[in-house]
């Protein structure tokens, strides 16, 4: 973010009104483009929130890293304007653009003032419809990828991150890192981003979301204006993956005092209708903070760990329920047969009538707390069209948590949890443990 648009916005975020609900329209553009809008005309800023399903999970056999390389790009120049010209122009509107590559999708984010919206919207469609992709910026981006990838092969969390995704994911793109490898970045080339943006910018994957100072009258033409000239299709989305991951341990040997480890199991889609149960059931276990099963038994009774965190992942392809740990090498051993206990308790006994009162405030508590500004409720209505959920779902979500009951939750537990199934990923010099499966 540049500093005139940080102080503009630290200014007019400063009057913003408390929203005690959000009203969301759709708009379809004249040509035909769908949009998800919240008017909020009390001040003369907008925001919007581009997605591009696929993401990374669409890169060419061979050309792995190319599609999150290409998304770098897209703020180091465009049409005629070369990445100083682009930074320029962005500073002069007070605006601020954001790209970003992820294993599902490739997103653009978008604030700028109402005053200078035309120029916005021309600046911002140039990044993502004729991106220049100079060599000079391949160049210097690929060497920040680069340094980056050299740094995760001496971190021992990234280390554990890929093999349990190798193992998890088979020969799925989920199973390697979406930034690719020191040799596939290395041997990208201009006509392999050429090749990315084509797979990635269509608009059959296209989810848009605005907020702020804007008509649906106004949104429409924008649209078009801004997307219109997209390609109708990409590149063919990735089947989903089979979760190939068995339950035991892998140790990695690696020169550390502490071990690290990855834990996780299949999990449970987004869409299932057992998800919120799911999801107030991991709040109990291991996302409760201080409050969780995991951080009472590993780190308060026992002193093993500073934090053990448990999560759902619920990727478009593959669903899984992962979880993180660190302790001392002499240690860690003992770390692992307590997450494995407490998941062999909750998938037994489920949760008690308090932990599940407990977490159901906190999630319902927690979930106004997202809409904290236009940016944010522009991602959040993203993410809900990409998940096929109704318009009104922001009125109606905490409800649905609240329906939640213990049977529900136990019944859950006994059906999501398997604790033979549960691997660990342990990096380091463990004490006590070995692998059950081979490297």
């Amino acid at each position: 973010m540049t500093r005139l648009f940080a102080a503009v916005m630290l200014a007019l975020v400063s009057t913003l009104p408390a929203r005690a609900e959000i009203e969301i329209q759709e708009v379809v553009s004249p040509g035909g483009i769908t949009a998800w809008l919240v008017e909020e005309p009390s001040i003369p800023f907008m925001a919007l929130e581009l997605r591009f399903r696929g993401g990374a999970s669409l890169d060419a056999p061979g050309k792995r890293g190319a599609i999150n390389l290409m998304t770098g790009l897209l703020e180091e120049g465009a049409g005629d304007l070369d990445s100083r010209a682009f930074a320029r122009e962005i500073e002069s509107l007070a605006a601020s653009f954001s790209y970003d590559a992820s294993d599902d999708s490739v997103s653009v984010s978008a604030r700028f003032l109402s005053e200078n919206r035309p120029e916005a919207v021309a600046l911002l469609r140039a990044s993502i419809i004729e991106p220049s992709f100079e060599q000079v910026a391949l160049d210097r981006v690929r060497e920040q990828v680069l340094s980056g990838l050299r740094s995760d092969a001496k971190d021992p969390d990234e280390i554990a991150r890929a093999a349990f995704d190798a193992m998890a994911y088979g020969d799925h793109p989920y199973a390697t890192p979406y930034e690719g490898t020191i040799e596939s970045v290395t041997a990208l080339t201009r006509d392999d981003m050429l090749a990315a943006h084509r797979a990635v910018f269509a608009k059959d994957r296209l989810y848009v979301g605005a907020v702020g100072d804007i008509t649906p009258e106004e949104l429409g033409p924008l649209l078009d204006a801004l997307l219109g000239a997209l390609p109708e299709e990409g590149a063919p989305q990735p089947g989903p993956a089979n979760i190939t991951i068995e339950g035991g341990t892998t140790v990695i040997p690696f020169d550390t005092p502490q071990s690290v480890a990855i834990f996780g199991q299949p999990g449970i889609a987004q869409e299932d209708p057992d998800f919120f149960a799911a999801r107030v059931l991991n709040q109990v276990l291991g996302a409760g903070g201080f409050e969780s099963r995991l951080m009472t038994e590993v780190r308060e009774k026992r002193g093993l760990t500073y934090g053990v965190y448990s999560f759902l992942v619920p990727n478009d392809h593959a669903a899984t329920y992962q979880g993180q740990v660190a302790s001392a090498n002499d240690r860690i051993a003992e770390a692992v047969s307590v997450i494995r206990g407490e998941w062999a308790r909750a998938a037994a006994e489920g949760v008690t009538q308090a932990e599940l009162d407990a977490a159901k405030t906190y999630v319902t508590g927690a979930y106004p707390l997202r809409f904290d500004g236009n940016g944010p409720i522009a991602r959040i209505m993203v993410g809900m069209q990409m998940l096929g959920l109704p318009i009104d779902y922001i009125a109606t979500r905490n409800e649905k948590v609240e329906a939640v009951t213990l049977q529900d939750v136990r019944r859950v537990a006994g059906e999501l949890l398997d604790p033979e199934g549960l691997h660990f990923v342990v990096v380091g010099q463990p004490v006590g443990l070995e692998s059950t499966v081979a490297n």
